[in-house]
């Protein structure tokens, strides 16, 4: 069955098979049961003057309850998110939940498509689109579809990451400092509740357009994660996503409780200072350190080696400060101003969950 929006705005199901209905948008996501559909984007090609692409939606309610958001590849080359939820979509049934689960597998579809990190349509970084413009160009208005019909739906939003092509990282769950203390409460809880080896208070290097800042203006629970990178998946880090997944459920009573105990995560935060290093020059990157290991101030973690300049010798990479190697670089040719490695500290977490309006 095909979800059809006119402009990218809800107007109708159409069904495969013998029948075809039609729905107003509030019967379609107040209704019971499960529902495989995709957002027909209209998409012409040299090879396809009217063609079409069909990105995926997956609604499964069952009676009252909280509404969560899972989001997948919003980078076409971060893949855990993707196969997670694709399974997620084939394995859960209404019966299985109280409340409501709508899932994105593939939100940058296009991008999925290629393996790339932005959209071959437009160019454009999904993550950098939103809360997007129903009149602008693909991208745009799938980031603004999302915004709109879907997150404004949603009390909690679970937008999966990892390091792509370029980056891998230690398994994490991502969050942000809030100014709202019973946001920020529950922001934690819920990291803690996925039970990833990692929790991470990131300082994003540039947060206008992320799907991250929508939600949380918005005043909703936002977590993202990174889940390794470099262009693969691991049954590690694939495990993290599917057992987080259902852990985040149960914390939210959408799925019954389960006596399972649920890892422990270190809750850890990227610094002001000290916590991005970048390459200072090109050339191929020698890390020294595997990530999740401990580093000092004034360690050498890596080396760069020249292509050009053959007879100058290795330019090191020292850490700044005292902490954890969470990220390096996911391939050794290196550009300058490339991203290199992060180093996070410890954060105790204890105010944030007891300082609330409760």
């Amino acid at each position: 069955m095909f979800l059809v929006w006119k402009k990218l705005r809800l107007s109708k199901f159409t069904f495969t098979g013998n029948m075809s209905l039609t729905l107003t948008e509030n019967q379609t996501f107040n209704q019971d049961g499960k529902f495989i559909s995709a957002l027909k984007i209209p998409h012409s090609t040299n090879t396809s003057g009217w063609g079409s692409l069909l990105l995926p939606v997956i609604i499964i309610r069952n009676g009252d309850g909280p509404t969560v958001l899972f989001t997948g590849g919003n980078h076409g080359d971060e893949y855990e998110g993707p196969i997670a939820l694709r399974k997620l979509g084939n394995e859960l049934k209404a019966e299985d939940i109280q409340g409501q689960v709508i899932i994105v597998p593939f939100l940058n579809f296009p991008a999925i498509l290629k393996g790339t990190r932005l959209s071959p349509v437009d160019g454009l970084n999904m993550n950098r689109s939103f809360p997007g413009d129903p009149d602008g160009s693909m991208t745009q208005k799938i980031a603004d579809f999302v915004y709109r019909e879907l997150v404004s739906r949603s009390d909690v939003v679970f937008d999966f990451h990892s390091g792509g092509n370029s980056m891998i990282f230690e398994p994490c769950t991502v969050l942000h400092k809030l100014e709202d203390s019973e946001q920020m409460k529950k922001t934690v809880l819920a990291a803690k509740s996925f039970g990833a080896p990692l929790s991470l208070v990131l300082q994003e290097l540039d947060n206008k357009g992320m799907l991250d800042t929508a939600v949380e203006n918005a005043g909703k629970i936002f977590i993202s994660t990174e889940l390794g990178g470099g262009g693969f998946v691991s049954p590690r880090t694939l495990t993290i996503a599917e057992n987080g997944i259902r852990n985040l459920l149960r914390h939210l009573e959408i799925l019954p409780p389960d006596e399972l105990l649920v890892p422990q995560t270190r809750f850890m935060q990227t610094p002001d200072f000290g916590g991005y290093l970048m390459a200072p020059q090109e050339g191929l990157y020698e890390t020294l350190i595997e990530l999740g290991e401990s580093v000092t101030k004034g360690q050498v973690i890596g080396r760069i080696h020249s292509l050009t300049q053959i007879e100058d010798p290795a330019v090191e990479v020292r850490a700044q400060i005292d902490g954890v190697l969470v990220t390096r670089a996911g391939r050794a040719q290196v550009k300058i101003w490339d991203t290199i490695a992060v180093i996070a500290t410890d954060l105790d977490v204890s105010d944030f969950e007891t300082n609330s309006t409760d």
